[in-house]
C-alpha cells in the first residue's frame, strides 16, 4: 500500500484529477454567475428555454453529452475543425476533460448561485442606485458580495461533480493514462482487473478525502463570509 501511495502513476492520477476539476470550475463559475444573475430576474422572453438548456446535462445521459461534445468539438466536429486550424485539439486531451466535467457540473453550480441572487433584498440595490452607483458598480459592490455564499456552495458542488465525472469524460476524451485518466476512470480501469481492488480502494480513499476537504473548506469559508457580512 505504501508503495502504491508513493507511486508516480498514482500521484499523476490525483494531480490530473485536481487539475481537470480546477480548470472546469475556472471555466464554469464565471458563466454560472452570469446565468444565475440572469435567471434570478423576473420573467423575460426565453428565460424558460435558457433554464432548460442549462439543466439539460443534469437529466441527459452523460454519454449523450460526451458524444455531443465530440460532434461539436472533436477534430472533425463543427467547431473542432476550425480550432484544429489553430492547432487546438480538445478531444482526447485533459483540457477537453475539463470542458466535459464543467458542462456536466454546470447545473449544480448555477442552482445555488441563482438562489443566492433571488433571495437578496432588492432595497439594498435600490439604495445604492439612489446614491448614484451605476448598474455595473451595484452588481460588483452590492449584489455580488451578497451572493458569495451561494457562489462558494456552487463552486464546491461543481468541483465534487467534476472530480467524479465519468460518462461524458470517457466518451469525449477517452481513458488515456497521464493525459485524460482521472480518478473515476482510473478506478473503473482497476476494477476491471482481478488484482486491482486494493489499488482502486486507495484511489477511492483519495477521492473521498478530497471531496470531504472541499466541503469542509466551503463550510468554513461560508461561515466566515456570513460573519463578515453581518458586521
Amino acid at each position: 500500500m505504501g508503495a502504491f501511495l508513493s507511486d508516480p502513476a498514482t500521484l499523476a492520477i490525483v494531480t490530473l484529477s485536481l487539475q481537470v476539476s480546477a480548470l472546469a470550475m475556472a471555466i464554469v463559475v464565471p458563466i454560472a454567475i452570469l446565468l444565475g444573475a440572469a435567471l434570478a430576474k423576473p420573467d423575460w422572453p426565453g428565460k424558460a428555454l435558457v433554464s432548460a438548456l442549462v439543466h439539460l446535462p443534469l437529466v441527459t445521459p452523460p454519454v449523450v453529452t460526451g458524444y455531443a461534445l465530440l460532434v461539436l468539438l472533436g477534430r472533425r466536429g463543427w467547431v473542432g475543425q476550425w480550432l484544429d486550424g489553430f492547432g487546438i485539439q480538445l478531444a482526447f486531451s485533459w483540457v477537453g476533460a475539463a470542458i466535459a466535467a464543467g458542462l456536466m457540473a454546470l447545473p449544480l453550480v448555477v442552482r445555488p448561485i441563482r438562489l443566492a441572487f433571488e433571495t437578496q433584498d432588492p432595497r439594498l440595490v435600490e439604495m445604492a442606485a439612489t446614491l448614484g452607483a451605476s448598474r455595473l458598480r451595484r452588481f460588483r459592490t452590492v449584489v455580488l458580495p451578497m451572493a458569495w455564499p451561494g457562489i462558494v456552495a456552487g463552486l464546491v458542488l461543481g468541483f465534487a461533480k467534476a472530480l467524479g465525472e465519468f460518462g461524458a469524460t470517457i466518451t469525449f476524451v477517452g481513458n488515456i493514462p497521464e493525459e485524460t485518466q482521472t480518478l473515476s476512470l482510473a478506478i473503473y480501469t482497476l476494477l476491471q482487473s482481478p488484482s486491482g481492488d486494493s489499488r482502486a480502494l486507495i484511489l477511492i480513499g483519495f477521492a473521498v478525502f478530497i471531496s470531504f476537504a472541499a466541503i469542509l473548506g466551503s463550510e468554513l469559508l461560508t461561515s466566515w463570509i456570513a460573519r463578515r457580512n453581518a458586521r
